[in-house]
């Protein structure tokens, strides 16, 4: 069991030396992707750096180089086990070259598996193979594919490198509209395309240890879908990997509530909390201090970790 007695301040272990990269694209002597920690019995908190100009939340903040170093060192230091870099976000839009993709993030993901502490992993969060290919050569632990191996050479990649994967459920062409989506069962539609991109997956040789499945609240969903894929959230814990919630700021949070993505932090911690109740273990999220006290307390009350302390009240 994972208790305050065997971890570091911030709930993770004891600080490792982090790995030297390599040269970009070099593809020699690169990191060892570093295995996920086992989630039986532990939250892990995944903080989102985007390289972009235009994603929904932080609106470019982090664009440049050194504001996105920063925020991915920030972000572990206020307790993330994962750090997810981004070089295009999921919404339709115009396509991105992989190469200037590739550009945007493999510096990043470079940096910070020099500067990060040893214990925090490094995910990408791309559905090219050739950009994912780069970011593993320096570093990159994991890929976090939003559209579901939709490079057919993804799965093959990540093998290759010997690293994990996100797979996760959305339907539409990379960066295509998918307008008013249809469901006979939302529920079970999803839970059929992730068991299938599972054994695809499983076919080109990652590891069952090293995937795990995100149902995709909101991606080529409506809010109203996106509830019965969370309602329903232990369908997907069924299938007995390791489940990621991405819910942070969403629309179905601020068309449930009826706020903006300013006021949806309260609303995404609840969702939170409901979806790790039914069997998620990996939180993505834009607030990392406030989501690791939120998963800090629930493992407590799960009794997966000792209280904090000191234990001083009516002793």
């Amino acid at each position: 069991m994972n208790t305050v007695h065997d971890e570091g301040p911030t709930g993770r272990p004891p600080s490792r030396l982090a790995t030297v990269s390599p040269e970009p694209g070099t593809g020699l002597d690169a990191p060892t992707p570093r295995p996920l920690p086992d989630t039986s019995r532990r939250v892990l908190v995944m903080g989102i750096v985007n390289r972009t100009q235009d994603s929904f939340f932080d609106e470019g903040r982090t664009w440049e180089l050194e504001q996105a170093v920063s925020a991915g060192l920030r972000a572990a230091e206020e307790g993330a086990d994962i750090v997810d870099v981004g070089g295009v976000k999921f919404a339709p839009g115009d396509p991105l070259d992989p190469a200037e993709e590739a550009a945007r993030v493999v510096p990043v993901i470079e940096r910070l598996r020099r500067e990060l502490p040893g214990e925090v992993l490094l995910s990408l969060d791309t559905f090219h193979a050739s950009v994912a290919r780069a970011a593993l050569e320096v570093g990159a632990d994991l890929i976090n594919d939003t559209t579901g191996l939709s490079d057919p050479r993804m799965a093959e990649e990540v093998a290759r490198a010997g690293a994990s994967l996100v797979l996760t459920h959305s339907v539409a062409e990379p960066r295509r509209p998918f307008p008013r989506p249809r469901y006979e069962d939302v529920v079970e539609e999803v839970r059929d395309f992730l068991a299938a991109r599972l054994e695809r997956a499983l076919e080109a040789g990652i590891a069952r240890e090293r995937i795990v499945l995100d149902p995709g609240p909101d991606l080529n969903k409506n809010t109203q879908q996106t509830l019965e894929v969370l309602r329903d959230w232990g369908e997907y814990a069924a299938l007995g990997l390791p489940l990621l919630a991405a819910l942070s700021r969403k629309d179905f949070v601020g068309e449930s509530l009826g706020l903006p993505k300013e006021e949806r932090l309260a609303g995404s911690l609840a969702a939170a909390a409901w979806t790790i109740r039914l069997g998620a273990r990996i939180l993505r999220v834009h607030d990392v201090r406030v989501t690791v006290r939120m998963v800090r307390m629930l493992e407590v009350l799960a009794g997966w970790r000792e209280p904090a302390g000191p234990l001083v009240h009516n002793v």
